[in-house]
């Protein structure tokens, strides 16, 4: 068996999923517990606003690099991992709006949508924001058949557009 077989068959364990799960939420219990014990540094809340940012990035890139990966190397059990990985990246980027808005802005939705509109680099992670909403929402397998596989793909190829974003 080839070493592209060989990954294949543990990509497609039914352990797989699981343990991605476990390595995604991973930076999150970190933070989780950095914030009860006190040890994110002098200014936490930045700590978290910049650390799930990172994550969300890090996860977003870490989708877009499987089909390359997939073609690449002939692992075509990357593909069931995509949507997983895409979703935590979805789910940092939650984390990340939420600590924005709770711990920097302190739920004022006054302050909150005037900062979007004077701030370049708050109004691009909303428009962000708002992509990955869109295609979290329509994650699901039966989203796919009830838009049609043409539109769900070309809504799904603004990935990239987040990406750049």
């Amino acid at each position: 068996m080839s070493i592209t077989s060989n990954l294949n068959l543990v990509l497609l364990q039914r352990i797989t999923k699981p343990v991605l799960w476990l390595l995604c939420l991973a930076p999150a219990t970190w933070l989780i517990y950095g914030l009860f014990t006190n040890t994110l540094g002098p200014n936490p809340a930045e700590t978290l606003i910049r650390s799930t940012g990172d994550w969300s990035l890090r996860m977003l890139c870490l989708a877009l690099a499987i089909t390359p990966l997939r073609q690449a190397f002939n692992l075509y059990a990357l593909a069931k991992l995509r949507r997983l990985i895409g979703l935590f990246a979805f789910f940092y980027v939650v984390l990340h709006a939420v600590c924005y808005a709770w711990f920097d802005m302190y739920w004022q939705w006054s302050d909150i949508w005037q900062d979007i509109l004077q701030r370049p680099f708050i109004l691009v992670g909303m428009l962000t924001f708002v992509l990955l909403l869109l295609m979290a929402i329509t994650s699901p397998k039966r989203i796919l058949k009830a838009m049609g596989a043409k539109n769900w793909q070309r809504l799904h190829r603004c990935i990239h557009l987040a990406a750049w974003l």
